[in-house]
């Protein structure tokens, strides 16, 4: 009997992860992004509510009540955990909504939630942590917004017509065919709370458009609802500054302005295209290298929940903030509960009031709306499964944003582990290796001149990583000999600008359940007698660790030395050899803090001054930042820092950490034509820390093991076909890049 003993286990072992599987399963549509069937009806819902008096979001007018935005509203944890452990029933699906209420008395921006999906009946007012009210003029910018802001460019250029004219060698606004002009127009939107009021600069209307910077600028308050009231407060050109297009004009007629005279440029030699130019070395007739699937995927997709070599979760793109994983598990066991996009910042310094003023918010902009097609062999392999994503955002019916997300597997080229044993006589022991597949999880966020490439990495040893790489244009302004302190210049009039760019994530880890407690490790020296040499005394490194008791001692400050390993564990669950289940976080991140703590802006990203802080799970903290704070910084709707000024206990508790990275990017010349991903990406490990009796990836069958026969011949065992076999797609490049409503 004590022969089936250990059977029985195994089974017993089996059927809880395949019990824990079919949960995992059931509950992952709770996170799955509002359909388009979902999403209309909360339209229809709400436009069926004759007290808020809707109007399409596209109409003209700014004096008008509209949907800004319908995105899926999360379970609270322990409603959605009880489906996930138990199996037991999901709750009902919601949505939340933004109103922006323009055509009353007292303008307001209201959230709500509204249940249930797909059929609607009930809503009520969604709040923030603190009731801070949502400041009308802290709302996003919108498409009709941005007609009106068009209409008062084309007045101001029809009267600096001449001098754009004359600058430009021939570019205008306004009846240009194909020497236009455009703009960028700059956040945040004045220098306190309660402004509307933008600089904008003009660019020559050709690809690759935000490399081509004039020398006009020009400040606009936009703040009225009423756009015959906006006015033009200054104008800057060629370096000076002017309270009016008028002045500029009259001085520039007599003589007053030292003019600006950009050089002609052929359009067949446009230094910001991708158009390839100079010596190439690589033969052109043929392919490099493809990713190829010889016998098919080995992940499974079934909707929103994917599984792959142990790994299992659940995925959704935020309209307001981007990606996001759901009940992250490894062999049925929880790792964490969501793992998420909050933020991208890019705070910039420069010469040009445009320059000083910009520091991007992405959230502000919907970045998670800005998911545009993903192009196969280029963005993603050939081989990735393609998926659409659906946004409501500024709209009027649901937008369809094709191929926008992509899954595959790949392999790394380099293996998980290998050793050649040598018998030090010309020959081996034996040979053992792995080679290291990953899955990926990818997206895309073109917010407008940046594109941030969204990775999650699932390794089969356990270990996943979360990644970001920033390519697309620069943001570059007119170059003036003071711009240098501030950045370099990389054309002919052109600053390339220094910005720091600051992504941040939230980690909610369940490591084998929801009490957990959080270390840091460092080493420290110590000094003691030899044992066996007396009269010497031996030096070396000993494991100093720390426990943090309070969120403020686990709110770790940029400037401040940061340790070593940073480790969340259970101290309830023991692997076989007695250590505390845990997993760590390890950051490859270069970030460091963008401006002094409490300084105007700096108050919107708070949580931009730790790279690492730790609290204890709300569900009123589900977010580090909100699409308000880009347009008010000042005084934030959602502030960072109020999460842990509580400094609550975080001993057994269950934990989120709340992590920063992100780099500086000084411009250079290798920017132009744009920015390229090597060396431009950061994130973090989720790497296992005693989480497991021995590395997992054991189960790989991948495994080849070589040893040396008795014949002198190489004996190759492997658990996987011997030929590879080979294959390649023979359909040819496509790509659509439009998105519409649906």
């Amino acid at each position: 009997a004590w022969l089936l003993y250990p059977l029985l286990l195994a089974v017993l072992a089996s059927s809880v992860v395949s019990g824990r599987r079919d949960w995992a399963h059931h509950g992952a549509p709770m996170f799955a992004d509002l359909t388009v069937r979902e999403m209309k009806a909360v339209r229809a819902y709400f436009h069926g509510l004759p007290q808020l008096g809707l109007t399409d979001a596209r109409s003209k007018t700014l004096k008008k009540n509209s949907i800004l935005l319908i995105e899926l509203h999360l379970p609270r944890k322990h409603e959605a955990l009880r489906a996930l452990d138990r199996g037991q029933a999901k709750p009902q699906r919601q949505a939340r909504v933004v109103v922006q209420f323009g055509n009353q008395t007292k303008p307001n921006i209201t959230e709500y939630i509204v249940s249930p999906l797909p059929s609607p009946t009930s809503h009520e007012i969604k709040t923030f942590k603190g009731n801070r009210p949502i400041q009308f003029d802290s709302r996003p910018i919108t498409a009709t917004e941005y007609v009106h802001i068009v209409a008062i460019l084309e007045k101001i250029s029809t009267k600096a017509q001449k001098i754009l004219f004359e600058t430009t060698g021939g570019f205008s606004f306004t009846n240009c065919t194909n020497r236009c002009l455009t703009f960028s127009d700059i956040a945040p939107r004045g220098v306190g709370p309660g402004e509307r009021r933008s600089w904008i600069m003009l660019q020559k209307f050709v690809e690759g458009y935000f490399i081509h910077p004039v020398g006009f600028e020009v400040l606009i308050n936009h703040q009225d609802l009423d756009p015959e009231k906006w006015t033009v407060e200054k104008v800057w050109y060629n370096g000076q500054y002017f309270d009016s297009v008028e002045e500029l004009v009259a001085k520039y007629e007599a003589g007053d302005v030292e003019k600006a005279k950009l050089p002609e440029h052929d359009d067949d030699d446009l230094y910001s295209t991708y158009i390839p130019r100079g010596h190439s070395n690589t033969p052109s007739d043929i392919h490099g290298p493809k990713l190829v699937e010889p016998q098919g995927p080995r992940y499974h997709i079934d909707h929103n929940f994917i599984e792959y070599a142990g790994w299992s979760f659940a995925y959704r793109v935020r309209s307001s903030a981007g990606l996001q994983i759901f009940d992250l598990r490894f062999n049925g066991e929880r790792i964490a509960y969501e793992i998420s996009l909050q933020e991208a910042i890019a705070i910039y310094s420069g010469d040009t009031p445009a320059a000083m003023q910009t520091k991007y918010i992405d959230a502000g902009w919907a970045m998670g709306t800005s998911t545009f097609e993903l192009a196969p062999g280029i963005d993603c392999p050939e081989i990735a499964t393609f998926v659409d994503l659906y946004h409501y955002y500024d709209t009027d019916k649901p937008v369809r944003y094709k191929n926008a997300l992509c899954i595959f597997e790949m392999t790394t080229g380099m293996a998980l582990r290998r050793h050649f044993n040598s018998d030090f006589e010309g020959g081996y022991n034996f040979y053992g290796g792995l080679e290291n597949t990953v899955l990926v999880v990818r997206t895309t966020s073109t917010v407008y001149n940046y594109d941030y490439i969204w990775d999650f990495h699932f390794y089969q040893n356990g270990v996943m990583e979360s990644k970001v790489s920033a390519t697309g244009y620069i943001h570059a302004t007119f170059f003036t000999p003071n711009g240098l302190h501030y950045g370099t210049k990389v054309y002919n009039y052109v600053l390339g600008n220094l910005h720091t760019h600051l992504i941040h994530y939230k980690v909610d880890l369940d490591i084998a359940g929801r009490e957990n407690s959080f270390e840091s490790m460092d080493l420290k020296f110590v000094n003691f007698t030899n044992p066996w040499s007396p009269k010497n005394t031996i030096v070396q490194s000993k494991l100093h660790r720390t426990q943090h008791k309070t969120e403020r001692s686990a709110a770790f400050r940029f400037g401040k030395k940061f340790p070593r390993y940073v480790h969340f564990y259970n101290a309830n669950e023991k692997n076989k050899w007695g250590h505390e289940k845990g997993y760590r976080i390890q950051f490859n991140s270069h970030a460091y803090s963008v401006l002094p703590r409490g300084w105007r802006e700096e108050n919107g990203i708070s949580w931009s001054r730790y790279p690492l802080a730790v609290t204890r799970h709300k569900d009123s903290e589900q977010t580090s930042s909100s699409i308000y704070t880009q347009n008010d910084p000042w005084e934030p709707v959602v502030s960072f820092e109020d999460y842990i000024r509580n400094n609550e206990d975080i001993v057994n508790q269950d934990l989120v950490a709340w992590v920063t990275v992100g780099f500086l990017h000084v411009p250079h010349s290798e920017d132009i034509p744009n920015t390229a991903t090597p060396g431009n990406s950061v994130g973090f490990f989720l790497r296992p820390f005693n989480f497991f009796n021995e590395d997992p990836s054991l189960a790989s069958k991948s495994t080849v093991i070589v040893r040396p026969g008795k014949d002198g011949k190489p004996k190759v065992q492997r658990w996987t076909p011997e030929v590879v076999g080979h294959c390649v797609t023979d359909k040819p490049f496509f790509f659509n890049g439009t998105y519409a409503g649906v």
